[in-house]
């Protein structure tokens, strides 16, 4: 049988298809309009250097309409509507993995989860890595334990504590975060958390030339990169880090 490639009309069938299961199999539903706003935006996920299979976009679109629904009762993001969240969640999210460092065995931690951006759309495109959602917030660390019980994500862990507090098993190769803090209390914070040779990524708006400025002399800048997020019309930077 001749393989089914992205935008042939066979695959995206498919995809609607996995979509559809995985939205009744959790009692979940989103419009038709919204629906399709979402399956647009992650066929364009090609264009951040990452192409997604079935399974992975109708777990995307899950963890899309999940959020909308736990957002309604604990405001987990400004963000309100389903297909918007998919350009400024979860193609936000998937943006920074070209600048990841590569490998199929990361451990990775981010930092004041929230809503489960980026961890959740990092876990679900790299299914191989390890990765854990750290949450102070109460509310938000039940919406991100459920997430994973519910989307199926063996890879992803929730814990509900402080960064400061927090004391894993293993270090971790990637400390990410998304408006956590500025980029000094983000890199005390986070340095001690990483494994020899990680790094420490924090994604930001505009570029951020105080706090670069304003970071420790034991705290050193590996990259910048602007981001190009498809269909959002926004800067977007990730800088990345490691302890001199």
């Amino acid at each position: 049988m001749a393989e089914r490639r992205e935008g042939d009309p066979g695959a995206d069938a498919d995809v609607a298809q996995e979509v559809a299961r995985g939205l009744a199999a959790l009692g979940l539903a989103i419009d038709d309009r919204q629906l399709a706003r979402l399956l647009e935006d992650l066929a364009r996920a090609a264009a951040i250097g990452r192409t997604l299979g079935a399974r992975q976009r109708a777990q995307l679109v899950a963890f899309v309409a999940l959020l909308a629904k736990w957002n309604r009762a604990y405001n987990l993001t400004a963000i309100r509507e389903p297909d918007a969240m998919g350009t400024h969640h979860v193609l936000d999210a998937l943006a920074v993995l070209p600048h990841l460092p590569p490998g199929d065995r990361l451990r990775l931690l981010d930092v004041g989860s929230g809503g489960g951006v980026p961890g959740i759309p990092l876990a679900i495109a790299r299914p191989s890595w390890q990765v854990v959602l750290l949450d102070a917030s109460q509310k938000k660390g039940a919406f991100l334990q459920q997430a994973t019980i519910e989307l199926e994500l063996a890879n992803t862990h929730a814990v509900t504590a402080r960064v400061e507090d927090y004391a894993p098993e293993e270090p971790f190769d990637v400390v990410i975060s998304r408006a956590f803090s500025d980029l000094a209390t983000f890199a005390r914070a986070g340095a001690r958390l990483l494994a020899p040779r990680g790094c420490l990524c924090a994604m930001k708006g505009r570029y951020p030339a105080d706090e670069i400025a304003a970071l420790p002399a034991n705290v050193r800048v590996v990259a910048t990169s602007a981001l190009a997020v498809p269909g959002l019309d926004a800067e977007r930077h990730l800088v990345v880090m490691e302890p001199a």
